[in-house]
């Protein structure tokens, strides 16, 4: 565990404008959150059945100097009272990330004080440290979001190894289409998840890739076009579609590879630990499966709450704290990078 030898209370303020969430949080040495304001642009995007990159860019605009100024007022601070600033600087929408990143750069040229620029997807890995104090590295993390699918082993603090990503789409992404094509509103994971519960898994069969032998990658783009030809297939053959069913019968397919690669995953790495994240951690399927497998394996599992799974900016502080306590810094030059990786720095 990495330990300061200051005494003296570290404040973060981290800005989280990856995608559609204008998020601005308050933490104390890391883990512990004062606030952490969301303003979320649902209603805004649901029209349109997915994220507009324009219209979350000036949605983000509108809203990000009153939720800092929400954030600090929850927190009883000033701008004096913070350490250091962290914001999200990529991966995700190029117009997004500027407008966080713009405000970051503003507070901590004005302050004089550290900016600490922050990958996104650590962030949701880093969000079970909020939850779980007594988490500490290593494990295996599974990160499942809409933009992003990958299995992770983390060794220490800022230490990475891809074992796996998705080839194609992510499992979230999956999700929304399958939830567009079904008829059902933006953001379809959690409508799919709710109609599974009243839906037959069995009732269906979807194809489950797993690639070639001893890959941790993952490729969901079959299982998504083989539910849209069944869907279109039972149409012409006017067919009753059980939506429940092909919800049910989706997701299932999508949870049993997730969890059986993790799971397989924790064992080869010797690792009795294994840590879910990012917004389809929230997918009550996929943590009860998860759970099961891991404890029939004796290996313990945490996720973050369901507020933490979604994208928030206590999870960016959190990342920002650690590289500010181990020393690293970001200068005025810093930009968006949308197509950031994880372990990358600039």
């Amino acid at each position: 565990m990495i330990q300061t030898e200051d005494k003296k209370d570290i404040i973060t303020l981290a800005i989280e404008t990856s995608c559609d969430e204008t998020s601005v949080s308050i933490l104390r040495n890391g883990r512990e959150v004062l606030t952490n304001i969301i303003a979320t642009q649902i209603e805004q995007h649901q029209k349109f059945g997915g994220v507009v990159p324009e219209v979350a860019s000036r949605k983000h605009i509108e809203s990000i100097n009153q939720v800092i100024e929400l954030a600090l007022e929850e927190a009883g601070m000033g701008f004096s009272d913070i350490t250091h600033v962290g914001v999200t600087y990529g991966p995700g929408l190029v117009g997004a990330l500027l407008v966080g990143l713009s405000a970051a750069k503003a507070i901590a040229y004005a302050r004089e004080i550290p900016l600490n620029g922050v990958n996104h997807i650590e962030g949701h890995i880093y969000a079970n440290f909020i939850d779980h104090k007594e988490l500490e590295p290593p494990f295996v993390c599974l990160i499942v979001s809409g933009g992003h699918s990958h299995l992770v082993y983390m060794k220490d603090y800022g230490e990475y190894e891809i074992l796996g990503r998705t080839r194609d789409d992510a499992a979230g992404e999956a999700f929304d289409k399958v939830a567009r094509a079904l008829g059902l509103n933006y953001p379809g994971g959690p409508e799919i998840d709710k109609l599974s519960k009243l839906g037959d898994k069995s009732a269906i069969s979807f194809p489950k890739a797993y690639l070639e032998e001893g890959s941790y990658d993952f490729s969901f783009s079959g299982l998504k076009s083989a539910v849209l030809n069944y869907l279109n297939s039972e149409r012409m053959k006017g067919s009753e579609i059980n939506v429940a069913n092909v919800a049910a019968a989706f997701q299932a397919a999508v949870i049993e590879i997730l969890t059986e690669k993790t799971v397989k995953c924790a064992l080869e790495k010797g690792v009795k630990q294994v840590v879910l994240a990012g917004g389809v951690a929230a997918n009550s399927g996929l943590r009860s499966l998860l759970m099961s497998e891991c404890e029939k394996n004796g290996i313990d599992l945490r996720y973050p709450s369901l507020k933490l799974c979604t994208d928030n900016a206590a999870m960016i502080g959190c990342v920002a704290y650690y590289d500010y306590i181990r020393g690293l810094r970001s200068d005025m030059h810093l930009n968006a990078v949308p197509s950031l990786k994880i372990g990358d720095r600039y």
